[in-house]
């Protein structure tokens, strides 16, 4: 497995300054297109299908960040824009290490975000803009939509979703951005009209989605500015954006349509968000020291907090806990704190200092994913391996693709000396880590193994069986 795989941490969104309600007293009425509803279960399944496809084949090709604290903070702000559709369960929100400005959607509930585009971001809103675009294209069901329109070109659209996301990937990213706001109209450039349609409808729709959760629309529009200067600055441009260009009249519509809603009138908490875009550049490699020093020396809250994370990932402890330290001084409560503070021990072989830190705040937050898979990975460093497990396995049942939930339960496993079945157990959670982050057939060959040293047990025997035969089912599936 790849060693970016693992890498514990952390979850803040329970803050109520990220899930504040409509703050108007007259909401306009709208009117989305109810598509959903008048899809069969077969059409359903079958976009379920192409997301945890996709979902495996990005987690296979492109560097996925592993990051419980970034994917909880992202995944709530997400959840809340999919309660204003009729979309069931999604797949997944994968955060992608790349600074680059993108983002792309995926039928059955697939999306996935740059860390550059938080990065380039200057308030949640802009953020939220561009996910309420990609979820009005799942919605209203664009990619589907046009395999009826064009039809014999399912595959090919498939397979230009995953093409177009790596173009910004494998891009200088000296180069700028590839700006790929919309991706599932550009993956047809037979169909440009029609795309370019559904990149307006996506744009009108999500502003209402937005707007509907209290908001600002303006920032939609003010981030299409922000990507239309980055275009600016680069001499080429990929063929992925010229199959959509943002024009000056979609950027107008935006601004237009912005301009006809009640404005906002309550701000939201530009700390957290701070928050979240300066750890998010240190997790994915785009800060650097001078400028979180910068802004640790104005004391400022989430520069120094950025800064204790920026060193304890480089490994420099002293420095980190020193900065952590200052943090302290502020009196804020922050799930940041205590998992740097619980890394940093770790780091300096004190495990059961980590334990200290984190155990009474991640019992009392059960729900807190970042914070207990924290504590699960204090546990196995403290060879307690049951203890572990016990907290993961409610977290990779509610979310089987849980990639980090699945390496956390292989680890445990192989520190459990005590199992009889531990090497089953190492080898069908190895399995699934290994399925769910693209290694197909590797993923079937750890269960054949462990099928094989089961035979004594039946049950465990016929439980991998079923396994083998679901996973072969949906690698040789046709989408």
């Amino acid at each position: 497995m790849k060693g970016w795989i693992l890498a514990c941490s952390l979850s803040l969104m329970a803050s109520s300054s990220f899930a504040d309600t409509n703050p108007f007293s007259y909401v306009p009425k709208f009117e989305v297109p109810e598509i959903a509803s008048g899809v069969g279960f077969l059409d359903k399944q079958r976009e379920a299908q192409i997301g945890t496809k996709v979902y495996r084949e990005v987690y296979r090709v492109m560097p996925v960040i592993q990051d419980p604290w970034l994917e909880d903070q992202l995944f709530s702000t997400f959840s809340q824009l999919l309660t204003q559709t009729q979309l069931g369960k999604p797949v997944g929100l994968l955060l992608i290490n790349d600074r680059q400005i993108n983002a792309f959607a995926v039928p059955g509930g697939l999306f996935a975000l740059n860390a550059g585009l938080i990065t380039h971001a200057r308030n949640l809103d802009e953020v939220v803009g561009v996910m309420a675009h990609e979820v009005a294209h799942v919605s209203q069901r664009h990619y589907s939509r046009s395999q009826e329109a064009f039809k014999g070109q399912g595959l090919l659209a498939l397979a230009g979703i995953l093409v177009g996301a790596l173009v910004a990937t494998q891009g200088s990213g000296d180069a700028g951005t590839a700006l790929m706001l919309g991706s599932q109209a550009a993956i047809m450039d037979k169909q440009l009209n029609y795309s370019r349609n559904q990149e307006r409808e996506a744009d009108r729709i999500g502003m209402q989605y937005m707007y509907a959760l209290g908001y600002n629309p303006q920032s939609m529009a003010d981030f299409f500015e922000v990507m239309h200067r980055e275009t600016s600055r680069v001499s080429f441009l990929p063929d992925f954006w010229l199959t959509h260009p943002l024009t000056s009249q979609r950027m107008s519509e935006a601004r237009l349509r912005a301009n006809q809603l009640p404005k906002i009138h309550k701000p939201r908490n530009q700390e957290d968000f701070d928050i979240l875009k300066l750890y998010t550049a240190v997790i994915s490699q785009q800060a650097s020291e001078q400028k979180l020093l910068s802004l640790a020396k104005q004391n400022n809250f989430a520069g120094q907090l950025a800064l204790a994370a920026y060193y304890q990932k480089s490994g420099d402890y002293s420095k980190a806990q020193d900065t952590l330290n200052t943090v302290k001084l502020h009196n804020k409560q922050h799930n940041l704190i205590s998992i740097i503070q619980t890394d940093i021990y770790l780091g300096q072989n004190h495990p059961d200092l980590a334990l200290n830190t984190i155990q009474s705040i991640a019992k009392i937050t059960p729900e807190n994913r970042a914070l207990n898979y924290k504590l699960a990975e204090t546990y196995i460093r403290l060879n307690q391996p049951n203890e572990a497990q016990k907290i993961v396995q409610k977290f990779v049942q509610k979310n089987p693709q849980d990639v980090l939930g699945w390496e956390l339960m292989y680890y445990a496993a192989n520190e459990d000396k005590a199992n009889p079945l531990q090497a089953v157990d190492v080898l069908r959670y190895r399995a699934e880590a290994q399925f769910w982050s693209g290694l197909e057939q590797e993923a079937v060959k750890s269960l054949l193994q462990a099928e094989r040293l089961s035979k004594d047990n039946q049950s465990m025997s016929a439980k991998l069986k079923k396994r083998i035969r679901e996973m072969q089912q949906e690698i040789t599936a046709k989408i």
